[in-house]
């Protein structure tokens, strides 16, 4: 099947016309073609992952470069270019073993001096994913990776197993994103930036041979997704919610379990501040009315999840009440039952006074403030109007604001936003709950000790107890009857259309973010 271009105006096209057209869609029983959300295009800087690809929030595997580790479907830690790895008494050295029988697909060897450069090359770049407890990277051997660590971080074995692994020898900064050369299951062999990348598997391949040797990935909005599902030019089309109320002919819908969870920020300092970020802009920062713990314990116990899954989501979810839902991590305490009582309990405690117009103030502070929401995705546009509801019920007002995400981000230390969030990594409560990187700006000297302690752990497994205890230890935390920083609301099911007769195998959770994570054993998929 030759290469070609498939736009997603031309689907739509297709579907307002109505027409009777030949299927498109991959016809062999090797191929696959997949819609993916136009936002997972890729970076400018292309499929580098010294420049960022594969890791970060929106982590996948990088399909064209192998790496270090992997996460099993349970979410644990397994191998892949390594055959194991040690981490010295003090967390501050971790040696790996790598396999001997690894090639690039130019048909050179991969060694440790490969796994050095990407990693102090990554170091050096401003990339989503945070390298920055690690000070240097050296290969000892051909064999042999030795890691030397700023500070303890035991989490570190999840960015390594995202993290994909360029060649020293072929690499230039310039030219790579567009022409990877790796070692993983796919080489890229066309790239139209914004509308479609065409793969086919590595021959040198050293895993398990491919079921599926070409894969056809085309990038569009959810409207374009869904006419190209109905003109079946695609195997495989993701999609929302709303859209599944009108099914496809000839296709079924396969959800797929998520920690893609969605939520609320509540900024829990008062407004007149500023956050530094990381890069060192400085943002407005801060909220009168959710710096009150009392309206942000409110907001956790007002909001019906059950309710926005089965009505917003159309049951395409699970009701979330962490950004680590059913992953080894998480903390059982942060759970509640939806109680507009106590929510209204909790704001008179405190002193809040229902208005006449059924709004409560407190010290002439109205209990009242606004929520961003990325009004092109339909999910997000429907909670923020769920949410909106169901906390007036309370009286609690809440003035939803459509926008793009350009938009909303700078505000995010300001005002709440409808988010989405959730990583196979336990670096998520970091994010979320540490002092100084999180958008709700909160900071709970004890939630950071246990979290210090998590990153010291002598290994990955002993981390999790204490990252469950940096959520609650049975006296604080950031539950919703702690602090409460974020109102956690629901996981979405990542929802695709699939063509009748292939089978989509995959067992694993997906992260945040539609996109290349459904790519990421499509190796293994097959047709009937």
């Amino acid at each position: 099947m030759k290469p070609r271009k498939v736009l997603g105006a031309f689907f739509l096209l297709l579907a307002s016309l109505a027409f009777a057209a030949a299927p498109l869609a991959a016809a062999d029983k090797t191929e696959v073609i997949i819609s993916m959300d136009s936002e997972s295009s890729s970076p400018t800087i292309g499929f580098d992952p010294i420049l960022g690809w594969g890791s970060g929030e929106h982590t996948h595997d990088p399909l064209f470069q192998s790496t270090l580790l992997v996460t099993n479907d349970d979410i644990t830690i397994g191998y892949d270019l390594a055959t194991g790895y040690e981490i010295s008494d003090d967390g501050l050295t971790w040696t790996f073993k790598i396999r001997d029988d690894v090639k690039f697909t130019d048909g050179q060897k991969l060694t440790a001096k490969d796994v050095a450069f990407t990693f102090n090359g990554a170091m050096k770049q401003a990339i989503e994913a945070d390298l920055s407890m690690l000070d240097r990277v050296e290969a000892t051997d051909d064999v042999t990776a030795v890691f030397h660590f700023k500070r303890p971080y035991s989490a570190f074995a999840y960015v390594a197993a995202v993290f994909g692994i360029v060649p020293e020898h072929a690499y230039n900064a310039n030219t790579y994103g567009s022409n990877p050369i790796g070692s993983g299951r796919f080489v890229l062999k066309q790239w139209d930036k914004g509308e479609q990348v065409i793969m086919e598997a590595n021959p040198g391949y050293y895993g398990r041979k491919p079921k599926i040797t070409k894969v056809t990935v085309v990038f569009m909005g959810e409207d374009a997704s869904y006419a190209a599902a109905k003109a079946g030019t695609v195997d495989v089309a993701y999609t929302e919610a709303p859209y599944t109320v009108n099914p496809v002919d000839g296709y079924k819908i396969v959800p797929f379990a998520s920690v893609d969870i969605r939520g609320i920020n509540l900024p829990v300092i008062p407004s007149g501040n500023v956050h530094k970020t990381p890069g060192g802009e400085e943002l407005p920062a801060g909220n009168d009315v959710t710096a009150n713990k009392a309206i942000r314990q409110a907001v956790a116990y007002a909001i019906d999840r059950d309710a926005i899954v089965k009505n917003v989501l159309n049951g395409y979810g699970k009701v979330a009440f962490s950004d680590c839902l059913g992953e080894p991590w998480d903390n059982p305490a942060m759970i509640i039952k939806t109680d507009k009582a106590k929510a209204v309990k909790i704001l008179e405690d405190d002193g809040w006074k229902k208005g006449s117009d059924g709004i409560y103030a407190k010290d002439g502070l109205r209990a009242e403030f606004d929520l961003l929401y990325m009004s092109s995705n339909s999910a997000r546009t429907g909670i923020a109007m769920a949410v909106t509801e169901m906390l007036k019920e309370i009286g609690i007002k809440v003035n939803p604001v459509g926008s793009s995400w350009d938009q909303i981000e700078p505000q995010t230390y300001k005002t709440s936003h409808v988010f989405g969030a959730g990583m196979h990594s336990p670096s998520g409560i970091i994010s979320h709950y540490y002092t100084g990187v999180n958008s709700a700006d909160y900071s709970n000297p004890t939630v950071d000790g246990y979290v210090n302690q998590a990153l010291a752990a002598k290994s990955v497994p002993a981390s999790y107890p204490l990252f469950q205890k940096a959520q609650w230890d049975g006296k604080t935390g950031v539950t919703p009857d702690g602090d409460a920083p974020w109102a956690w609301i629901a996981a979405v099911d990542h929802i695709y259309f699939v063509k009748n007769g292939l089978n989509v195998i995959d067992k694993k959770i997906h992260p945040h973010g539609y996109g290349w994570t459904i790519t990421n054993n499509v190796d293994q998929w097959y047709w009937d």
